[in-house]
């Protein structure tokens, strides 16, 4: 009734080899790319911060005046 097609007999071997063929990152480059997504990280929730607050003050400027 299911005409799923067979994952084959080296399908796991094929993936295993293909993960040899990966160029892995060194442990230094882990260390550095990491620390550049956690910076910018804080950097775009400190904007996104800044422009909440200014938002709210804004509204709450524009609601006191009615």
């Amino acid at each position: 009734m299911t005409d799923r097609p067979e994952l084959g007999k080296g399908f796991a071997s094929d993936i295993i080899e293909e993960l040899k063929k990966v160029s892995w990152p060194s442990r230094k480059q882990i260390i550095k790319l990491s620390l550049v997504v956690i910076v910018i990280s804080l950097v775009v929730a400190f904007y996104v911060g800044i422009l909440d607050i200014l938002f709210a003050k804004l509204l709450e400027f524009l609601t006191k005046v009615r």
